[in-house]
Parts: C-alpha cells; sequence; structure tokens
C-alpha cells in the first residue's frame, strides 16, 4: 500500500507539473484557461472569482460554471492535474482569449510548455540528489578517499546465474564465501575461483542484508562473465547546493542525450539497414514495481527514479502521436505549410481520438506483458494460499 502511495505521488508530481506549464504560458500569453484541477474529474469542490464581490465563490461538484475567471478545482480522482484551455478543441475561434485563433508561434509554445516543465523538474529532482548524495562509480585513483566505497552491481543479464539467484542492479556485494570484498578485482576473482561450484555471497540491498547462493558458470559470452554482471566500484558523492544546480543541469542534458540516442536507433532498426536495438517499455504494473524498488534503496534513489520518470515523460510527450503534445504540434506544422490552412477540427479531433485509442492499447499490451514479466499473479496466489 505505500509503494502505491508512493508511485501516485511521483505520478500526480509529474502531471501536475506537465500542466502547470500549459496553463502558466497560455495565461501569460492571453488565453484563458477555463479550469486548472488538482486530481481529475469528477469536480469535489472549487472556486472561482466574483467579479461583483471581489471575492471567491466554492462551487460544489460537477456543474458547469460560466466566468471570464479560471476556475480553481479539487476533484475526485488524486492522480496530478489537468488544465482545461479555452479553444483548445478548435472551438471559439473568433474570440481574442481563445486558443484556435492565435498565431501558430503561441499555440507550440502552450503545448510545448508542459515539456519543458517535465526538464525543469527532472534538473530540480537531480540536483536534489547530487546535493542529498547518490552512490557513484570511481576510478582505481580514487580508493580509500571517501569513507562508504563498495562493490556494486551496475547490470544483471537475463537468463544467468545471478539472475536465477534474484541479484539486482545497485546490489552491493558485501562478501563472497566469508571473504570481504573491497574492489572489483576482488570481487570478480572471488567468482571465477567458484566457477562450476556453488558460492554464497552476502548483498546488502538498502537498509537489508541478505544472503545468496549460486553456482558460476564455466562456460559463458565473453561480455556477461561467469554470474552474469557487470560490477563498479562506487562512493556516496555529495555536492554544495551551487554545484549540485550545475551537475544536476548538465546530467539532465546527458540523460535525455541518452535516450533520445537509443531511441533514434529503435526507430532506425525499425526502418532496416540498422541493427536491432530492443528498447525496454514498461506500464504502469512496471513502474509500481520499480518504486518499490527505489523505495528500498533509499530517499535519493526515489528522486532520481522520478526525475527519469519526468524526461521520459517529456520525450514521450513531444513525440508527434496524436493525443500528445507532440501530435498536435504536428498539425499546426502542417497548417504553417498549407500557408495558413489549418486542417479541419472535426478530422483532427477524430484522428487524436483514434490516437488516444490506439495509445490506451498499447498501454493495455504492455500491462499484461508486466503482469508476466513480475509474475503479479502468482505473488498475489502466494498471499491468498
Amino acid at each position: 500500500m505505500l509503494t502505491i502511495l508512493i508511485f501516485a505521488v511521483i505520478l500526480g508530481l509529474l502531471v501536475l507539473v506537465h500542466e502547470l506549464g500549459h496553463f502558466i504560458v497560455a495565461r501569460r500569453n492571453g488565453i484563458k484557461a477555463d479550469e486548472f484541477g488538482f486530481g481529475f474529474p469528477p469536480r469535489l469542490i472549487g472556486v472561482v472569482k466574483n467579479d461583483a464581490t471581489g471575492k471567491f465563490d466554492i462551487i460544489w461538484g460537477d456543474k458547469d460554471v460560466e466566468s471570464p475567471h479560471t476556475v480553481y478545482s479539487l476533484n475526485w480522482i488524486p492522480l496530478g492535474g489537468f488544465v482545461k484551455i479555452k479553444g483548445e478543441g478548435g472551438e471559439h475561434t473568433h474570440d481574442a482569449d481563445s486558443f484556435a485563433p492565435q498565431p501558430a508561434w503561441k499555440r507550440i509554445k502552450v503545448l510545448g510548455a508542459g515539456v519543458v516543465m517535465n526538464f525543469l523538474l527532472a534538473w530540480v529532482l537531480i540536483s536534489g540528489v547530487f546535493f542529498l548524495g547518490l552512490p557513484q562509480p570511481i576510478g582505481p585513483e580514487e580508493r580509500g578517499k571517501y569513507p562508504d566505497q563498495k562493490v556494486q552491481i551496475l547490470e544483471v543479464k537475463s537468463g544467468t546465474p545471478a539472475a536465477d539467484m534474484k541479484l539486482r542492479p545497485l546490489d552491493e556485494i558485501v562478501s563472497i564465501d566469508g571473504v570481504a570484498v573491497s574492489t572489483t578485482e576482488e570481487a570478480t576473482n572471488g567468482i571465477i575461483a567458484k566457477k562450476g561450484q556453488e558460492l554464497s555471497m552476502l548483498i546488502r540491498r538498502g537498509d537489508s542484508t541478505m544472503t545468496v547462493q549460486g553456482v558460476p558458470r564455466t562456460e559463458y559470452p565473453k561480455n556477461e562473465g561467469a554470474l552474469g554482471i557487470s560490477l563498479a566500484e562506487t562512493a556516496l558523492i555529495t555536492y554544495p547546493w551551487y554545484e549540485s544546480i550545475w551537475e544536476g543541469a548538465v546530467t539532465t542534458v546527458k540523460v535525455t542525450g541518452t535516450i533520445l540516442m537509443y531511441l533514434g536507433k529503435m526507430l532506425a532498426s525499425l526502418v532496416g539497414g540498422a541493427e536491432k536495438v530492443a528498447l525496454d517499455v514498461t506500464g504502469p504494473v512496471g513502474i509500481v514495481y520499480l518504486t518499490k524498488q527505489m523505495t528500498e534503496m533509499g530517499f535519493s534513489y526515489l528522486l532520481w527514479f522520478a526525475a527519469l520518470l519526468s524526461i521520459n515523460l517529456g520525450i514521450f510527450n513531444i513525440l508527434p502521436i496524436p493525443a500528445l503534445d507532440g501530435g498536435r504540434i504536428f498539425f499546426i506544422l502542417i497548417e504553417k505549410l498549407r500557408k495558413g490552412k489549418p486542417v479541419s477540427a472535426q478530422i483532427e479531433n477524430r484522428i487524436h481520438q483514434v490516437g488516444f485509442m490506439l495509445l490506451l492499447f498499447l498501454m493495455l499490451l504492455v500491462t499484461v506483458r508486466d503482469f508476466s514479466q513480475f509474475q503479479i499473479l502468482d505473488k498475489l496466489r502466494g498471499l491468498l494460499v
């Protein structure tokens, strides 16, 4: 239950910040926002300014409100929020404060503002991570410089002894067969020495420790190793607040570039002629599962995870897919190419509706895969037995 609550808070923050971007830029460009809501409808309560009294009137329930001012509402479904911008569906084409008749550059600014806010949120979160401290890889020349130096697992290959041992990325290797481990060489030598034999490994995961057993392979692919893990020596490194802001900005740009690079490689492989690249996709169930893991690792890991989600949300939303911000921007660009002649609002809305349905179908497929990958049904059966 705690994991679901944390997931809801993270998701709510990402969505609310995204919608806040649309709201702020729309208002600054003279476009009316009919409603800005915390959570999703139906509405529980709202307030709107009354010009006659100069005060705010309270609105109970989901009734329609006619007002020149924005309704600020609290809604029943506590996930993020929404903004209802006047004329965003192509109506009110002759009203000066409507979205529809605005110049293309203004509409693009409003639509792109949510994405920008997601990247700004990621910057803030990653800066907080650097200020609080997070284990980072260190080189051999830095050994002994940090008191909390450790050996951590960076990657676990599927279908390997490490995967069978339920090892996870970020697990710390404390000892192998009772022998303490402080460098990657010691860990690697300890594993190689037990090829074909069972070894016992003491692992620290977050605040808990556990012992796992497994048998390193005698034959294995060159890039996997006997257990199927990659290792790094890490230490908790913190920055002063003024340096953490700069490091947060640099890291946000690097992470965004890395995600875009893999996305580009995946698209190139789909077109043909390029090496196929697998891009792992997970849905709400998988994100809840990962939230649980990050919560167990500590607050800094949870902030880092939220930042990655915010970057991914920003990138996904700017893609030219119907129903997303990028899809709506794409139609504005088509309008510019047609010398100011927009696509029929009815046709555009239908395309966005179809795109939305396809996205829901994709989410359903990913959710079904998440149930299988994370063995959710088996775990639920275990709770009932």
